[in-house]
């Protein structure tokens, strides 16, 4: 009896053993520098000093180095490091211009069955984590250049970016850009291909986790962001630039299943929740907060926490992509928001617009107008202090391209006061200014506020159904005619068929035009002016009969 008692304290004994011993391995503390790389060698040298008061983090929590520039946080066996870049100084960036502000500890790997690779296993955890950081001049003022979606699904799809958007941007003013998620169409292995080409721009580039960046095999949404993280680092994470703070956010939760398009809801969730809320423990209040994020803040389960963590900033402004459309939500109690000002959220343009679909033109890139009835493109952001201002781009289009203004060819005198003028302000909210003229004698008359389907995207849509129909007919003559050719034809590429565009475009507004219009040939003007002060003009030519 008490060999019997022996035993089992012998083998309880063992059990608290290997379960401290497991648990100090999968909870360690790391500790580490960050340190003025003065030499640029990433490598901390002997003559080269601490920064103090820079912040780290593991995810979730955040500490600030002591006065030797030292840190030290808790991890895991899958824990990303990473250091919050702070104003005038900057991370190392790799060839593809990436930002590496981070180490990733994960000694096991990730896990094995990955349709796409992870990270490796990084071994047992270093005696000291560095962080390298060298100076930077950051003014006031700055422009940022913000993609959404680019979102290729092969290499012909990189190269139409490449030729649409990217060349045009090379030399840009912006000090860095930032992708809103969707960065690749599903195909992991296209990330390396998309960063080379992006790197031709020439600036540091900040991404965000998006639902076409997820590892679709994976077993559980933690693994989903697998590939990401090896690729770009964290999918949570924030940085200062200048008098702004940014944070970037992963707001797409996975629902494993067994096929290749599992579904996925939006959420912040709690760690991040955290994170945010001890990273903004360091961040004064009058400062300028970007969240970046995939999916629009309103399709967010808990957006009400985000809003609360953000509630007593005055200057604040968020950003999404996803849906393909350009819309800005002006936030208020409904989802938590209880500031007298609402908080600014802008549902940014789309790079691939949509989805590299519709015709192609001359040069052989599709128009892929967006489903709103706005050209594909890109914003160019203005920081100034605590303020912001955004410009839509569209692609290979002049700076000044802010419209498109939707009036018949042809009108008859009689019937001048029944016609409809609409206008697509591709950039416009509900705070915008629209107002059109029929000569440039005339005094401007107000617009009115209407959103609905677009005209020219329904146009642009039936002509490319028209377009796919008579793609399928050759085809079908082509195979039909095959044994009596001597050798295959080989049809020209329309391009993809346009699906589908949205009920209601968010940015469109409408007037009639004047009564008892002479006869003749005459401009309709029309003049905008948005929410941050930024005029435009666009011209239609009509005649009347």
């Amino acid at each position: 009896m008490i060999y019997k008692q022996w035993n089992f304290v012998v083998l309880m004994v063992t059990l608290i053993f290997c379960w401290i011993g497991d648990s100090v391995a999968a909870n360690s503390t790391a500790t580490g520098t960050v340190f003025l790389d003065t030499n640029r060698n990433q490598v901390k040298d002997d003559n080269e000093k601490g920064l103090p008061g820079v912040r780290v983090s593991n995810g979730q929590d955040v500490v600030q180095t002591d006065a030797n520039g030292q840190y030290s946080l808790a991890v895991s066996d899958d824990t990303i490091l990473f250091v919050i870049k702070p104003r005038g100084f900057m991370t190392p960036i790799d060839k593809n211009r990436l930002p590496k502000f981070y180490y990733i500890h994960k000694p096991h790997g990730s896990p094995k069955g990955l349709k796409y690779a992870g990270t490796a296993s990084t071994g047992p955890l270093p005696e000291s984590i560095d962080f390298p950081l060298t100076e930077q001049i950051e003014p006031d003022t700055f422009k940022v250049l913000v993609f959404g979606d680019t979102q290729p699904r092969n290499m012909q799809e990189i190269e139409w970016l490449a030729h649409d958007v990217i060349e045009e941007v090379i030399g840009t003013e912006a000090v860095f850009g930032l992708s809103l998620g969707d960065l690749v169409g599903d195909d992991l292995n296209l990330f390396q291909p998309l960063n080379e080409v992006m790197a031709t721009v020439g600036v540091p580039w900040y991404n965000v986790y998006g639902n076409h960046d997820m590892n679709r095999r994976a077993t559980d949404d933690r693994y989903a962001d697998e590939t990401f993280e090896r690729v770009y680092g964290p999918t949570c994470y924030s940085y200062d630039w200048g008098p702004v703070h940014f944070i970037n956010i992963d707001n797409v939760h996975f629902l494993p299943d067994k096929t290749d398009n599992p579904p996925y809801f939006s959420e912040v969730g709690e760690r991040q929740l955290t994170f945010i809320r001890n990273d903004l423990a360091f961040v004064p209040k009058d400062q300028l907060i970007v969240i970046s994020m995939h999916i629009p803040l309103t399709e967010m389960r808990d957006v009400k926490k985000l809003m609360n963590l953000l509630g007593d900033r005055p200057h604040t402004l968020s950003l999404s992509a996803h849906t393909h459309i350009q819309r800005d939500d002006f936030i208020g109690a409904e989802h938590g928001w209880h500031s007298d000002d609402p908080h600014h959220h802008h549902n940014h343009a789309t790079t691939s617009g949509s989805w590299w679909q519709g015709t192609l033109d001359e040069i052989g890139i599709p128009h892929t107008t967006m489903r709103d009835g706005a050209p594909n493109g890109y914003g160019i952001f203005t920081f100034s202090g605590n303020q912001y201002s955004i410009r839509f781009k569209a692609a290979r289009r002049p700076a000044n391209y802010q419209m498109n203004i939707w009036a018949p060819w042809e009108v008859a005198s009689a019937e001048t006061d029944k016609t409809d003028v609409l206008v697509n302000i591709f950039g416009g909210t509900k705070r915008s200014k629209v107002e059109f003229r029929l000569s440039e004698s005339e005094e401007w008359q107000p617009m009115i506020y209407m959103p609905q389907k677009d005209p020219y995207f329904q146009a642009l849509k039936e002509r490319d159904e028209m377009y796919h129909l008579e793609q399928k007919m050759h085809t079908t003559l082509r195979e039909t005619m095959k044994p009596l050719l001597k050798e295959d034809i080989e049809l020209p590429q329309r391009g993809k068929r346009l699906l589908y565009g949205v009920p209601r475009s968010s940015h469109i507004w409408q007037a009639k035009l004047p009564a008892d219009v002479r006869k003749g040939t005459h401009v309709i003007y029309v003049r905008t002016t948005d929410m941050f002060g930024q005029t435009f003009t666009g011209r239609r030519i009509i005649r009347v009969q």
